[in-house]
């Protein structure tokens, strides 16, 4: 006896699935200039490594001697592949079915994908494109009731975030739960121009009034500015390579460390053009960037978020092929101070820091908070607490370069104070409780007042305090550990990461990690 048939059976069933939504709804994806599903897959993933799991779900017609009449794949194929040889979970979206409804999809496959990611673990890379939520009003004409809302799968949605590496690319027009699962990431891509992130889209918003289109609702721009997105690029190529070049520093899991590779630098070169970058007039800013691609190795720097809270910079980085993460002060924005937005933007950066295990390295020139009635609006002082908190809470190596500023309470952000202070500062530090500019003022207030000459004694108090505030005489103290030549600075930050690498240990209990 042969199984033949069967088997041809099974073959049909499988030719059949990847006709996907057939081929009027696949030119519409072609001529709306995105890739179809299975095309995004074969890009994404090393050739031929793609092992899909539930190849034949979806839902069948059959006649009424029991053959196969007709045949429709579920909007969803899930399956593990591998990037540069290393394997990784993939759950992907087909919107030439029902454009990602969920009255489309088998949300088992959905939930089965983040059990994969999380149990097997695996990186988790999530290609959105569709609602993927409680499905479309069609879908109640054909249930006959509606239904209490809740989220299949979240709970392994959110555990997730805690155990292993998720990254999301929206890779179309993007609503409700779909939107949720693209938010709830550790690293989120928008393509320009054709992917489209918002609560509900405008034929609902029209219902309270607002006529808008896709891009005036959630586009790229948009969602960048508000934070709800960490990136977006051109194509959707360049946003797989954006999405693999994340993952590509850190590790499968969070029990696993990140790996460090092979480098031809010298760990100890020197910029002697360090020493000049520092403007002596503190009213004017410097490339922070140009510092960090000098010290770093050579075209590791791999910036997030760089839309929102522009006064801090997050990026990830290798020293001396050590991966790490990296916090950086922006003086050409607000001149490096924290605004609400950089104090959320910095609180997610190091809980993802401390999540992977990846140590720190702070780059510091905050002159503060940034103050007035819109940073109070905005509650900078709470979102700010929250920031500090994180770094205290953090148990990660970490280094602290002092480069400039340091003032007030975020200028004390830079570092736990309470552990070992591995710290280093230039000779243009200048920090203390409140910049002397104003400083004067506030502390004398009663004494100029009364002077015969307010501005001569202003002046020689300023004079005063300008000589107490060197650098040098904070370091005679001790509360500097260390001035050291800014040329020597990666010297300094890579012997920190060679001897933080024994130290990190993976996780025995993930942290709590909100996206």
């Amino acid at each position: 006896m042969s199984w033949k048939d069967e088997i041809e059976q099974l073959r049909k069933r499988q030719a059949l699935a990847k006709g996907m939504g057939g081929p009027e709804k696949l030119k519409r994806q072609r001529e709306a200039g995105r890739l179809n599903v299975r095309e995004r897959l074969d890009l994404l993933l090393d050739s031929g490594s793609f092992r899909e799991v539930g190849s034949i779900t979806g839902r069948a017609e059959y006649d009424d001697a029991g053959n196969l009449i007709d045949f429709t794949p579920a909007n969803c194929l899930f399956g593990r592949g591998k990037i540069e040889g290393r394997t990784i979970a993939v759950v992907a979206d087909d919107f030439t079915v029902r454009g990602g409804a969920a009255d489309a999809a088998i949300i088992e496959k959905q939930i089965q994908a983040e059990k994969m990611a999380g149990e097997l673990r695996l990186p988790l890379i999530r290609l959105i494109e569709g609602t993927g939520g409680g499905g479309s009003v069609k879908s109640i004409l054909d249930m006959g009731a509606t239904y209490i809302p809740f989220n299949p799968g979240w709970d392994q949605v959110v555990a997730n975030l805690e155990r292993v590496p998720v990254v999301s690319l929206l890779l179309g027009p993007v609503a409700g739960l779909g939107a949720a699962r693209a938010v709830s990431s550790h690293y989120s891509v928008m393509v320009k121009g054709s992917s489209q992130m918002f609560i509900a889209g405008p034929p609902v918003v029209a219902g309270i009034g607002e006529q808008v289109t896709k891009e005036e609702l959630g586009g790229a721009d948009l969602q960048l500015a508000a934070g709800a997105v960490d990136d977006a690029y051109a194509s959707e190529a360049d946003a797989m390579a954006a999405a693999k070049w994340f993952l590509s520093y850190l590790p499968n899991s969070i029990h696993d460390l990140p790996e460090r590779r092979e480098t031809t630098e010298s760990p100890g070169r020197r910029d002697p053009a360090l020493g000049d970058i520092v403007p002596r007039d503190k009213r004017y800013a410097y490339d922070m960037h140009q510092i960090l691609r000098s010290v770093t190795d050579e075209g590791s720097l791999f910036e997030m978020g760089r839309n929102f809270g522009q006064s801090v910079i997050t990026a990830f980085a290798r020293l001396d092929g050590w991966p790490v993460a990296v916090l950086a002060s922006n003086p050409k924005v607000y001149g490096g101070g924290w605004t609400a937005e950089a104090a959320q933007k910095i609180t997610r950066f190091v809980d993802l820091a401390e999540t992977f295990r990846l140590p720190v390295v702070h780059l510091v020139d905050v002159p503060g908070f940034v103050i007035g009635t819109r940073a109070e609006r905005a509650g900078t002082l709470r979102h700010g607490a929250r920031a500090l908190s994180a770094i205290y809470q953090a148990s990660v190596p970490w280094c602290t370069i002092v480069i400039r500023k340091a003032f007030g309470v975020a200028g004390a952000a830079m570092m736990d104070h309470t552990r070992f202070r591995y710290r280093y500062a230039w000779p243009s530090g200048d920090w203390g409780s409140l910049p002397l500019e104003g400083g004067v003022e506030a502390a004398f207030k009663a004494a100029l007042a009364g002077a015969d000459d307010p501005d001569a004694m202003k002046d020689d108090l300023n004079r005063q305090m300008k000589s107490f505030s060197s650098p040098f005489k904070t370091a005679e103290r001790f509360w500097a550990e260390e001035i050291i030549n800014p040329a020597e600075t990666r010297e300094k930050l890579t012997e920190f990461a060679n001897l933080a690498a024994p130290l990190r240990e993976p996780r025995t209990k993930a942290p709590r990690y909100r996206p």
